[in-house]
């Protein structure tokens, strides 16, 4: 993410987008270390695991649509996504991931959803 232009009017948005460009130099995915990026709305949880050597989404799994395994975005719905995304990855053999929080703090919904990935055998 680039860093933005104008000056964010918004306090608390303008701190996460600060904490996410700090987060980003550091956190990058590999074909065999793929990153796990995630998003959350009012509505719904995203996640994505991304190969940032070949600039490749591997696979995305999100709480709306068709296939969704649950809705919202609670941490119960975290939970199961996270449950969600230790099966894709181990079918997958994926052993080890890295935890790109996209500057939410490691709280809440973001920490269900962590330790719902490690219960499932995947090492963050």
């Amino acid at each position: 993410m680039r860093k933005p232009k104008e000056r964010i009017q918004n306090a608390s948005l303008a701190r996460r987008v600060r904490r996410k460009l700090v987060i980003r130099k550091t956190v990058i995915g590999s074909a065999e270390r793929p990153r796990l990026c995630f998003n959350k709305s009012n509505a719904n949880l995203f996640v994505q695991v991304i190969d940032d050597s070949a600039a490749r989404t591997l696979f995305a799994i999100k709480t709306f649509g068709k296939n969704a395994p649950v809705a919202g975005s609670n941490k119960e719905a975290a939970v199961v996504l996270g449950k969600e995304i230790g099966k894709e990855l181990s079918k997958r053999k994926i052993s080890a991931i890295v935890f790109d929080r996209n500057g939410y703090k490691y709280t809440g919904v973001v920490a269900a959803l962590a330790n719902a990935v490690r219960e499932a055998g995947i090492q963050l």
